[in-house]
């Protein structure tokens, strides 16, 4: 999330966006090569369709142009919440901060030179 916030400040203005998602709990095979279990209740559970549906919205749909800086679940935009809800939806208020952005944006900078 901080990548986009960053990257909406930096690129904006040549009309580039960054948003950032939650695919969900997305069932496969791929869950037997890393241990445990899916902590997600079925009902939550995607198949890989589902699990697409957000990144393609933010990738092809025109619903979302000129959107950005902003965090998606289940195909919506999600709202800032303060304390975790048991559904997993929602964006914490730090998560959403400039100045939390250009910290992560700057020490990236100072690690790739």
């Amino acid at each position: 999330m901080l990548f986009a916030v960053g990257a909406t400040d930096r690129w904006a203005r040549d009309g580039i966006t960054a948003n950032s998602l939650m695919p969900g709990a997305i069932v496969t095979n791929l869950q037997r090569h890393v241990g445990g279990t899916v902590r997600q209740p079925p009902e939550r559970r995607k198949n890989t369709e589902q699990g697409a549906a957000t990144s393609v919205l933010l990738a092809a749909s025109s619903l979302v142009e000129g959107v950005s800086g902003r965090y998606f679940a289940d195909c919506q935009g999600q709202p800032v919440v303060s304390e975790a809800t048991s559904d997993l939806l929602g964006v914490a208020p730090y998560a959403l901060d400039p100045s939390n952005a250009d910290r992560l944006w700057d020490l990236s900078s100072r690690l790739v030179a």
